[in-house]
């Protein structure tokens, strides 16, 4: 009898593999989703393409004055590169931004390796920049010691003071809405009811009205001959606002570890502050990675209110330089830099959580 051997198998259809396939598959595998996929195409093609055309092709980004961008029907990015040390370093002193530099060039190095995984130092720069950075950039833009000249908080702005503004109130808030959690969850009457109050009370006001409480009211509390700065008192406020608002995030992660984590700890022995800090915090806030860091995004966004109380951030700067009738209408330029600017630290915080989250992942992700 013959014997028959099995033919080789046949590749799969063009139209299936490739990117041929994924176009079938994602775009195109039926005719609804042909037609979405063609009048989203359409809308892309009809704003896109003009948004490209007028902030690149047909855009000016040198020159002096206005006049370099008389006839154009672009972007005039000529205003913003003119304007560029005042949307960074506010006013202040022009011959002491090299301070500013420094911080700057210190807060990449601090927060710049925690993007790659094989950086060897991470650890001990993510300590650095919780403890040194600050300590240093204060010493180093307040001045007045190590023969470094004053420079008062009200020549303080641009991005540098936005960046500041974000940085102590998220450094700050963590820890807070970490205790206030805590003790919204105690057992002990006194601290729960004075967490819960607290949370509740700041929840409940508009930021707008902290800042102005903080501005305003805060002075008419304290007593004769003291004083605190309008900076101090901002942060204050915001470091207080945001930490309610932490303490709802890290409470909701306590509350979906399982019971039985807590009985673990215990039938270990361990201490209250030894169960939390060493078995259910780590597990909590791993699980709240993305309420933390959309916390974090809202505070960032929010450092624009200061502007009512005087404090002039990268976003009043623009909008002091953009009312410049030696400019013209260059309103869109500089609202788009402003924005472009909180997207691009805005993003990055979303990226580097997703990463985070994808490093600590133990099993709860669904």
């Amino acid at each position: 009898m013959k014997e028959f051997k099995p033919l080789p198998d046949l590749p799969p259809p063009v139209a299936t593999t490739g990117f041929v396939g994924w176009l079938r598959e994602n775009l195109f595998s039926s005719p609804l989703n042909s037609v979405m996929t063609l009048a989203v195409l359409y809308l892309l093609y009809t704003t896109l393409v003009p948004a490209l055309d007028w902030a690149f092709f047909s855009a000016v980004f040198t020159g002096d004055d206005k006049t370099a961008c008389e006839g154009i029907t672009g972007a005039c990015w000529t205003f913003v590169v003119n304007r560029i040390e005042i949307f960074t370093y506010g006013s202040y002193p022009a011959t002491e931004t090299w301070r500013l530099d420094i911080c700057f060039l210190l807060l990449v190095l601090s927060f710049g390796p925690q993007f790659f995984e094989k950086f060897p130092y991470k650890l001990p720069l993510g300590v650095f920049s919780l403890t040194g950075f600050p300590v240093i950039c204060y010493f180093l833009i307040a001045g007045g010691s190590f023969g470094l000249e004053h420079v008062e908080t009200e020549k303080w702005g641009g991005l540098a003071l936005t960046l500041m503004i974000a940085y102590v109130g998220i450094v700050a808030a963590l820890p807070f809405g970490v205790v206030l959690a805590l003790g919204r969850r105690s057992d002990m009457p006194v601290i729960r009811t004075f967490c819960i109050a607290f949370i509740e009370l700041w929840r409940g006001v508009p930021l707008i009205s902290v800042l102005f409480m903080s501005s305003v009211m805060l002075p008419l509390f304290l007593p004769e001959g003291v004083n605190f700065d309008k900076l101090l008192r901002a942060l204050i406020g915001i470091t207080m606002f945001q930490s309610a608002y932490m303490a709802e995030v890290i409470r909701g992660g306590l509350q979906a570890i399982p019971r039985g984590q807590y009985e673990a700890a215990q039938a270990l022995g361990l201490s209250y502050w030894r169960m939390m800090g060493l078995i259910i915090l780590p597990q909590a806030l791993k699980l709240v990675i993305p309420g933390i860091v959309n916390t974090f995004i809202a505070l960032f966004k929010d450092t624009t209110l200061v502007l009512i109380i005087g404090l002039l951030d990268i976003l009043a700067t623009v909008q002091a330089a953009i009312t410049d009738p030696a400019w013209g209408a260059v309103a869109t330029e500089g609202y788009v830099f402003a924005a472009a600017c909180f997207w691009i630290f805005c993003f990055g915080m979303s990226r580097y959580s997703i990463k985070l989250e994808k490093k600590l992942h133990t099993g709860h992700k669904r």
